[in-house]
């Protein structure tokens, strides 16, 4: 058959260049340690940036929630699936996030939901989208589903940005950026595209997935720069930091109202389970009350890369949980991610599309549930992959 002849030439082609993608199944709970094909592995692939996914509260919340609220909505929310639990989720989030004076806030099953929402509602034909280069995938697949034209800008060039805003005829402008780059681990410079908001009459759309609950004591990225106003939309993931599932969207009460009324992928998606929701509002609370884990989480991202500073790859600059170790070539970062794991270390390669062109990496994701000493058995292990010293470097500073 053709199709299929076609469909296995295709993933030959993928499998010589170096992308073949495999998954790896989990045969223990989501932590620091799990179990991974037979073996209990030292995990740097989470982004259970807070350890909260396995924390006992949050289980403890869900599973007294299974009692009494069961264990799915059973519809949309706009039908008969929007429970007690979701309204005071939604509530308890914009208080928290706070864009603006009068926010509200909308639950969504996943991230790439959210965000196909906010681009295909608020954006048409006579619009225009800008967005950094380096933006996650569902912000530039919603914005190519609106039909609106998609500007791409240079990664965090605020200044390229300016350039462009000043030339469009567009009828509405969005300017559309990750907060915390999720394979580069560096942050957008949103002052300076709020001031850009501002200045060309534009909505600013910001992807917190990887800064939510960790930066901003909890609040997200925008607290952390002390950002607030009507022009802000934010999108964050609960699965992340949050250690449960799902995404909310924060933003003016007229905002999210236009999701509500017209956001094919809230109005045509199964609510999720209210149960996730109770998980949820025990996890906010942890998260409110989680300057210890952020200040854990701080101390390792320093101790890994005062370590990781003479290994021969290049580390991105990060200040945040991600950490990306720049291999360079396809087969060399695998074979590197292959070697940690043969030494019971599981850090994922990550491969184009996702990263551009020869700038295949280990991204490697710190948790507040790590200990120092699973910092230096990763950097010892990096240290010896490459031939170099270890945590020698660490002890000695």
């Amino acid at each position: 058959m053709r199709f299929l002849a076609e469909l296995e030439h295709e993933l030959h082609a993928r499998g010589a260049a170096g992308l073949t993608r495999t998954r790896r199944t989990l045969e223990s709970a989501q932590g620091p340690r799990a179990v991974v094909g037979g073996r209990r592995m030292l995990v740097f692939a989470s982004n259970d940036y807070l350890g909260l996914a396995g924390d006992q509260k949050v289980v403890s919340a869900m599973r007294d929630a299974l009692e009494r609220w069961g264990s799915g909505a059973g519809a949309s929310h706009l039908l008969s699936g929007h429970f007690a639990p979701h309204a005071a989720l939604e509530r308890a989030l914009a208080e928290f996030v706070a864009p603006c004076d009068d926010a509200r806030a909308l639950l969504f099953s996943t991230g790439y939901l959210a965000n196909l929402a906010i681009m295909t509602s608020l954006a048409s034909r006579s619009d225009a989208i800008f967005a950094d280069r380096l933006d996650h995938a569902c912000l530039n697949d919603g914005a190519l589903l609106s039909r609106a034209k998609l500007v791409r800008y240079a990664h965090a060039d605020w200044r390229a940005l300016e350039a462009l805003l000043a030339r469009t005829a567009a009828r509405r402008k969005l300017i559309a950026t990750d907060a915390v780059f999720s394979m580069d681990g560096d942050i957008a410079p949103l002052r300076e595209l709020l001031a850009l908001a501002d200045r060309f009459d534009a909505m600013l759309v910001v992807d917190d997935a990887h800064g939510f609950g960790v930066l901003g004591a909890g609040r997200g990225t925008l607290a952390q720069e002390g950002l607030a106003s009507e022009r802000l939309i934010v999108m964050a993931t609960l699965g992340k930091a949050a250690g449960v599932a799902g995404a909310f969207v924060a933003a003016h009460r007229l905002v999210i109202e236009t999701l509500v009324q017209t956001a094919r992928p809230y109005i045509y998606t199964t609510a999720s389970p209210p149960a996730l929701a109770c998980a949820l509002l025990q996890s906010l609370e942890s998260i409110r009350e989680g300057d210890a884990r952020r200040e854990h989480l701080a101390a390792l991202i320093a101790r890994f890369r005062h370590g990781a500073r003479s290994l021969p790859w290049r580390l991105l600059p990060s200040v945040t949980a991600i950490q990306a170790l720049v291999i360079g070539d396809n087969d060399a970062a695998v074979a590197l991610g292959q070697a940690l794991w043969e030494r019971g270390i599981w850090a994922p390669a990550i491969r184009p599309p996702t990263v551009p062109a020869g700038t295949a990496r280990l991204r490697i994701s710190l948790s507040a549930a790590h200990a120092d000493s699973d910092v230096d058995a990763l950097v010892d292990a990096l240290h010896a992959c490459a031939g170099t010293g270890g945590t020698r470097a660490i002890t000695r500073s």
